[in-house]
């Protein structure tokens, strides 16, 4: 943990079952600030309105008395920034941090007024006494305003969005790679050249600590692997060998396919299969595998002379986390007039350096022995 300068006020949420209304959260989520004590006092974001005041609990204890003077906002989001209404009620003549942006963006869901605000730039500092911290913007990663801020003397990095995970800290206390690959593809994901960006004004920074507005605290060796994971995501490269099999299924017979090529692949030593049907598995957490492995089959019943719409559904989730540079296999089944295939690749065609194989295997109805060669070649060509 950080020198005793910095205070941890944010709050746990294990009553929260989706997260931005659509990922699953069992170990629930942390809405991460910090006091630091100086000179000048700083408050570091503020949480979720929906624990304002267990958190101005908080912040009032870690004050003992003394009056903020700065209240940085790394990230207007709701769930970080919608507590700071409450905050300037309790502390009127406490200084906002932030960029233009920031400020443009707050008018849409605060009426300021006359609050005090410092506005700053990338590169800027702000001297607290003996702490000084330097801000770092960060747009698009993952909504255009968003500041990261380091501070000097004790090499403490608040990294907004970046380096979290879901999971409140008291149930997921470490960097957990599942987790923190989930939030990251699914939520700032699109974003790989923008994360590339901070990412190389963070390797000039010296951090000894990184402080994400989500998830637990990162120091020693997680820092490098949390870094090295980053460096993979943002760039799309293939994290781990292995065959993700995501299938969208009417009758069980286009699963049924599926399972046998799982089957098949695990025979020819395939390092990794994974499963997933569509319709039951939490989306978030077949994208995250669909980015993390270099080579995915979807297998898809078709549907009104179209695409099961869970599959389709799932292909518009790629699409729009800018998924890329994989190998993908196809298996569409349909009784007389076969269109699963033809629609994959259409929604595919829009995706960058996507490799369909050739040919997509064609299952009609319940998948038979004459089925199995063609699977076999499937499989072959996903081991080379």
């Amino acid at each position: 943990m950080p020198g005793s300068a910095f205070r941890y006020v944010g709050v746990n949420d294990h009553d929260i079952d989706l997260f931005e209304g659509q990922y699953e959260v069992p170990s629930g989520m942390s809405y991460n600030s910090w006091v630091i004590l100086d000179e000048k006092v700083c408050v570091m974001d503020t949480v979720d309105r929906s624990f304002a005041g267990e958190y101005l609990d908080r912040v009032r204890t870690e004050l003992a008395g003394r009056e903020p003077d700065y209240l940085v906002v790394s990230h207007v989001e709701p769930d970080h920034a919608s507590s700071l209404q409450a905050f300037l009620d309790e502390w009127p003549r406490v200084t906002l941090v932030g960029n233009a942006k920031t400020f443009q963006l707050l008018e849409n869901y605060f009426l300021l007024k006359d609050t005090a605000r410092l506005t700053v730039k990338d590169g800027d500092t702000l001297s607290l006494g003996s702490h000084t911290l330097r801000f770092i913007t960060a747009p698009m990663v993952h909504w255009p305003e968003v500041m990261m801020t380091f501070e000097e003397s004790e090499g403490v990095f608040f990294s907004a969005d970046a380096f979290g995970q879901f999971g409140a800290p008291d149930l997921v206390p470490e960097w957990d790679d599942d987790e923190a690959r989930r939030y990251y593809l699914n939520i700032v994901g699109k974003y790989g050249p923008q994360v590339q960006a901070v990412l190389k004004k963070a390797g000039t920074l010296g951090i000894r600590e990184i402080l994400p507005l989500h998830g637990p605290v990162l120091a020693g060796e997680a820092i490098g692997h949390a870094l090295e994971k980053y460096q993979i995501w943002s760039t799309y490269a293939v994290e781990d060998e292995g065959v993700l099999i995501a299938y969208a299924s009417l009758h069980g017979n286009t699963a049924a396919a599926a399972e046998k090529l799982a089957d098949i692949l695990d025979g020819k030593g395939c390092p990794d299969v994974v499963l997933a049907d569509l319709a039951r598995v939490d989306p978030a957490e077949v994208l995250a595998f669909a980015f993390r492995f270099g080579k995915i089959v979807m297998c898809a019943s078709t549907y009104n002379a179209g695409l099961m719409p869970f599959m389709e559904d799932f292909l518009h989730h790629l699409k729009a986390k800018n998924w890329q540079k994989r190998t993908v296999g196809l298996v569409e089944n349909g009784s007389w007039a076969p269109m699963a295939a033809k629609t994959m690749r259409e929604l595919l065609a829009g995706m960058k350096e996507i490799t369909v194989l050739e040919p997509a295997v064609t299952i009609k109805g319940a998948p038979k022995t004459t089925d199995i060669p063609a699977l076999e070649a499937l499989a072959d060509a996903l081991m080379q």
